[in-house]
């Protein structure tokens, strides 16, 4: 059982300087403001390269922000899985914590995170890890037999696609952040990039409470 990955709030740390509002150009401080996370050293990292940032928060916000399609809780599984293969513990964190909050399947994650993609899972979960794991694992692996499996527990093609963007979007998303720094326990240096966190959990639980009130279509 590891006890690397948790649900709980992870911090990261740079291992080059970020950009800052004192010393970044205006088109790099609007990349990072207008990111996921404004206040997070990773974002103001990325923030370098304005046009590359800006590109990946219009593609992270394309794949999992509220649109039809499959459940967000099942498009945050996807990005766990990944993470979790990989070795990210923040990524790993954060979107355990929105899986859970968008399924109420905190126990299943939580069993996910600290015995790894192999656990015990139900048919619906397993097709999806599955098909996530070997999507991270090296494209080519992702085969014909992970997209019957998908069809035959419920998912349609469009479905399918929510997995493979969200899977392929962090098996690259990971892998970058964690040859750019390192995880580490929150400490006072991190408040403002663990505030950014708190406010994207409070907004999915806003999303989750909005969604469990709107009348069956």
């Amino acid at each position: 059982m590891s006890t690397r990955f948790t649900i709980a709030e992870r911090a990261w740390h740079a291992w080059i300087t970020p950009v800052g509002p004192d010393t970044g150009t205006p088109a790099q401080i609007e990349a990072y403001e207008s990111s996921v996370w404004p206040d997070s050293p990773y974002f103001r990292l990325l923030a370098w390269h304005p046009a590359a940032l800006s590109t990946r928060t219009d593609l992270d916000r394309a794949i999992f922000l509220g649109r039809p399609g499959l459940a967000r809780g099942e498009r945050e599984l996807a990005a766990t899985v990944a993470s979790r293969y990989n070795g990210c513990e923040l990524c790993a964190s954060v979107h355990a914590r929105f899986t859970a909050t968008f399924t109420t399947r905190e126990a299943d994650v939580i069993r996910l995170l600290e015995e790894g993609v192999d656990t015990e899972l139900d048919e619906r979960w397993r097709a999806i890890a599955d098909a996530a794991t070997a999507l991270t694992a090296s494209p080519p692996r992702f085969a014909a037999h992970h997209v019957v499996r998908l069809r035959e527990v419920g998912l349609s093609p469009a479905d399918i696609q929510d997995v493979v963007e969200a899977a392929a979007f962090f098996a690259w998303a990971n892998r970058l952040m964690m040859s750019l720094g390192e995880p580490a326990a929150p400490d006072a240096s991190d408040q403002e990039a663990i505030a950014n966190q708190r406010a994207a959990d409070r907004s999915a639980a806003q999303e989750r409470a909005r969604a469990s009130a709107a009348p069956a279509a």
